[in-house]
């Protein structure tokens, strides 16, 4: 009997750390993406550039798949190219603020996404929060607050333009949370190949058109040293990985433990900025960082006991309660999609 015990709990055990080492890989792949999305930024002013090749990524392979089913599509093109457009500006908008703010302040704003996806979800979705979960909400919000205090002057904020970049990630993080909605609307019908095979397909399109228009002059004169490419490629590869893992992860592991590991970019973050930028961190972004834990936690904690009732209430759970769990961009799980 205790061997059995042993066995079971050692499974139970090993399942959790893998979950919580995975938790960890996206993380340190997102630090590896706000790392190299500032360092191209110091380089060219190309943010379209940056994301285009990490759409391309997506097409070609989730979009080979597709055609390898050779099945219809369960949602209307039409809706992917939105879908596309309001990815495509997300990122541009964040990848554009590394041009005037420092990395902590990005990392840490793109918590805006939960506050954006609670408002669109309730008004488009009817989706139900608890006093908790807008009580979590808020002190969230009060934490990237601080940071915009920080960036005001207060302390004394990293960049050239610190406002203008945390308005603009401001900005970019109400395109994601639309781009969530919307994943979530796509993704219902139950096909997440198909969702992020059309994300990249048509995020490539807007991405290439517009690069045609808005960054042709810029890249024309752009000599393309092996950091310069090397900073791309990694970019594509980290941010590709993001997209593939994140599902699986809120699948396995749910949003609560999902929400935590992303964190720990945001000391990457630090890292990064002190021993390659050698910028001083300040002591209000260590306080931001700490209501922001708190806010989280509270949020998702909530919204684990209350898919727990759902659950055991009904066999069924209303469309309220289905949102996402095995996708890349629930607005319940508070996911938060960087660059």
């Amino acid at each position: 009997m205790s061997s059995n015990w042993w066995r079971k709990n050692e499974g139970i055990m090993g399942n959790t750390l893998f979950q919580l080492g995975l938790g960890q890989l996206i993380s340190f792949g997102l630090a590896i993406m706000s790392f190299t999305a500032s360092l191209v930024a110091t380089k060219v002013d190309a943010p379209l550039t940056l994301s285009f090749f990490t759409y391309l990524a997506l097409a070609l392979v989730y979009g080979t798949i597709m055609l390898h089913r050779r099945q219809k599509l369960l949602v209307p093109w039409y809706w992917y190219v939105l879908l596309g457009f309001v990815d495509v500006h997300g990122n541009y908008l964040v990848n554009k603020s590394y041009q005037f703010t420092s990395i902590t302040s990005v990392t840490i704003l793109d918590c805006w996404t939960i506050a954006w996806a609670i408002v669109l979800t309730r008004i488009f979705l009817g989706t139900k929060y608890s006093l908790w979960q807008f009580f979590g909400a808020a002190i969230c919000v009060a934490g990237l607050g601080l940071v915009l205090l920080s960036d005001a002057g207060v302390s004394g904020g990293g960049g050239s333009k610190p406002l203008l970049g945390d308005f603009l990630v401001i900005a970019g993080t109400l395109f994601f949370a639309m781009s969530n909605v919307g994943e979530e609307f796509c993704v219902k019908r139950k096909d997440r190949i198909e969702v992020i095979a059309m994300i990249g397909l048509f995020g490539m399109l807007v991405s290439a058109s517009e690069i045609v228009v808005l960054e042709r002059k810029t890249l024309e004169p752009i000599k393309w040293s092996a950091e310069l490419i090397s900073a791309l490629a990694v970019y594509a590869v980290a941010s590709f990985l993001f997209y593939t893992l994140v599902p699986y992860v809120l699948k396995t592991s749910g949003a609560t433990l999902f929400n935590l590991s992303l964190l720990t970019s945001d000391m990457w973050a630090v890292v990064v900025r002190i021993f390659f930028y050698k910028q001083k961190v300040d002591w209000l972004y260590y306080l931001a960082f700490a209501l922001v834990v708190v806010g989280i936690f509270i949020y998702s904690k909530i919204e684990k006991n209350q898919d727990i009732e759902a659950a055991v209430g009904d066999a069924s759970p209303s469309p309220e309660y289905c949102l996402m769990d095995e996708e890349n961009s629930n607005p319940r799980n508070g996911y938060v999609h960087s660059p």
